[in-house]
């Protein structure tokens, strides 16, 4: 991302408002700010690079950066609140074991950022710009407005349209009733056309907003909306699958090309890579207290997979492991080396796969016989630059593991902190999470330089897939250019088949949804996992039920292997073993938040308004539903 100045904004004492801002802090001072900020184009240019801190916005769950030494979980936490992942520590699941409070204050309603834009479209027109050039800003304006609107009715649902600055004598809408939901994600939409049709193609220079990213946007957010009024039973839902098709198509033909590295887009710098459309850059220089990456090389990092998702990867045939022939598990052994074996390798991208090596005290080692072969699968060179991140950007997912300063960790699994003398990269489970592990960019002053997606075409060929199945329209030749794609790109598993999908391909699958529907709905939970989309996903599908009250346990161990402080899971039960005996099993975590009395209120659909927000402005009753 382009840097963001600020210098001539805090001269002229026009700042950015807080995101935190309450909807009620709506008057303020725009004499002489407004008028000395807001002449030329190059002054709407410095003025806008403060907009991009959306993206990093701690008020939206799917940002692309973090702060601080818990950095790499709260990147995570979209897709632990989906049960797709969870933390080693923190009681489990807060939406599966109802564990979400009331809120005063903050959840996410916030309007201080929509100011902020509307301050800026406010001001074009008097502006000595040409028309060419206010329509530009006009549209980077709509871009920016419709990017957080997309969160507020993703949490809300119904919520203020507030499409300019408010004054003293607008009454009506600051002391109002919420704006309906359907009119809100239309004025969206509806910008989000304009603004495609009239931003300057290339934007403001490398990395901007420019018409692709417009498109990016228009095809998530319609991909969301249509998806939500379906399911939700709000009606009026085709016009956002058929905008989600036409804008992702546009983009397909802009960006025929993947990156032929999946686990690289995370781990990397993005400039001039394949299939990314706009990212977040990061500069050491001028970046403080980041940590996403350096966290995963520590005893810091505590997101693990539970062992039924890492169950829902394919296997190299193509067909879950239910039905494959491929499927090691349980043929010769119930070690994690049979379970990752033949298995679609961006699995072996975000959960660390096993090997073991002989560590020497000087921090050398040496292969252990038959312990290295995913090690082999994943074409990694072995790394000896320890510590202070001066690795070769690319190199990424190295073995063996290792922590910022270069200490070896000798085995995956490493189930419980000390175990063979090493305390990093614990997992309780035995599935860590490794997806932003990397060495080059070691981060060790809590600064980095790997960058992260916003937009790529790996997510506009899943939304196109998802959209053209809710038309109607899913079949092998969609499936060719948008799954299968992706499944060449890196996956190294069969192709989709759609006539081969019926009832029986996946015997573990939630059998209310299609067949066809679920294995598109698998691919994107494998494609983008630990990338912020698992929470939006489940609650626009209306099956957060269905992910968040499963048991979440770890993979199959010894008690040898766990050590007498862990146990085992009865998942007849779905809480720990009471077998004292027992020598091995799958491996407790958290108990059946069903069996306890737990489990998903279908009030956490969307979040609850604050009571302080409804105490200024009563006509914001009723809450949404179960608040």
């Amino acid at each position: 991302m382009k840097k963001i100045v600020y210098t001539a904004l805090v001269a002229t004492g026009l700042t950015l408002s807080a995101c935190n801002d309450s909807f009620m802090e709506r008057y303020s001072d725009t004499s002489l700010t407004e008028n000395t900020v807001f002449g030329n184009y190059n002054t709407f240019k410095t003025y806008a690079w403060g907009l991009y801190d959306v993206f990093t916005n701690g008020n939206i769950l799917r940002r692309v950066g973090s702060d601080g030494a818990y950095a790499s979980s709260r990147t995570y936490f979209s897709d632990v609140y989906a049960g797709y992942l969870m933390q080693r520590q923190g009681g489990g699941n807060p939406y599966a074991f109802q564990n979400i409070s009331n809120v005063a204050s903050g959840n996410g309603w916030s309007f201080g950022y929509i100011r902020s834009v509307n301050v800026m479209l406010a001001n074009i027109d008097k502006s000595t710009m040409n028309e060419t050039d206010k329509e530009h800003w006009r549209s980077v304006g709509y871009f920016f407005r419709a990017y957080f609107y997309a969160e507020l009715i993703a949490r809300f649902g119904d919520v203020p349209w507030i499409d300019h600055i408010l004054t003293e004598d607008d009454t009506e809408i600051a002391y109002g009733k919420r704006t309906p939901r359907k009119t809100v994600a239309d004025n969206v939409l509806n910008d989000l056309v304009y603004a495609e049709e009239h931003i300057k193609s290339a934007g403001d220079g490398d990395n901007t907003i420019n018409t692709n990213v417009v498109r990016a946007l228009i095809s998530r957010f319609a991909l969301f909306e249509g998806t939500w009024r379906r399911y939700h039973n709000l009606g009026d839902e085709e016009k956002y699958f058929d905008a989600c098709i036409k804008y992702s198509e546009k983009l397909m033909q802009a960006y025929p090309d993947l990156h032929d590295n999946w686990g690289e887009m995370l781990t990397s710098n993005l400039a001039g890579m394949k299939g990314i459309i706009l990212y977040k850059e990061y500069v050491p220089s001028e970046v403080n207290n980041y940590a996403m990456h350096l966290v995963e090389r520590t005893s810091t990092h505590n997101i693990e997979m539970p062992q039924h998702i890492v169950d829902m990867y394919l296997c190299s045939d193509g067909n879950p492991i239910g039905t494959s022939e491929k499927y090691e598990w349980g043929k010769t052994d119930k070690t994690m080396y049979s379970t990752f074996r033949n298995r679609d390798r961006r699995l072996l991208e975000t959960v660390a796969p096993p090997y073991e090596v002989v560590n020497h005290a000087n921090k050398s080692w040496e292969y252990v016989d038959g312990k290295r072969e995913y090690m082999d699968i994943l074409g990694v060179t072995t790394y000896t630059g320890y510590g202070g991140g001066n690795g070769e950007a690319g190199k990424h997912k190295v073995f063996p593991m290792m922590n910022w300063s270069g200490n070896i960790l000798p085995a995956v699994p490493h189930f419980f902190t000390n175990q063979g003398g090493v305390g990093f990269c614990v997992a309780k489970s035995g599935n860590y999470v490794w997806r932003l592990y990397n060495v080059w960019d070691c981060s060790l002053e809590n600064k980095a330089e790997a960058d992260m997606p916003i937009f790529k075409i790996d997510e506009v060929l899943l939304n196109y897939a998802e959209a053209k199945y809710e038309k109607g329209e899913f079949n092998n030749e969609v499936a060719d250019i948008t799954i299968n794609k992706l499944r060449r790109q890196f996956a190294k598993i069969a192709d989709m088949d759609v006539n081969a999908i019926n009832n029986s391909f996946d015997p573990n699958r939630d059998p209310d949804v299609n067949p066809v529907l679920w294995e598109i709905r698998r691919e994107r939970m494998v494609e983008l996992m630990g990338e912020g989309f698992g929470f939006y996903d489940v609650r626009r599908w209306k099956k957060a039920e269905w992910f968040i009250n499963k048991v979440a346990y770890g993979q199959w161990a010894t008690k040898e292997q766990i050590g007498e402080g862990g146990t085992f899971i009865n998942l007849e039960t779905g809480l720990a073993t009471t077998d004292k005996e027992q020598k091995e099993g799958y491996i407790y975590m958290y108990n059946d938040p069903t069996k306890v009395g737990k489990g998903w209120l279908d009030k956490y659909y969307l979040y609850q308004i604050p009571t302080n927000e409804i105490a200024l402005n009563p006509n914001l009753l009723p809450n949404n539903p179960g608040w």
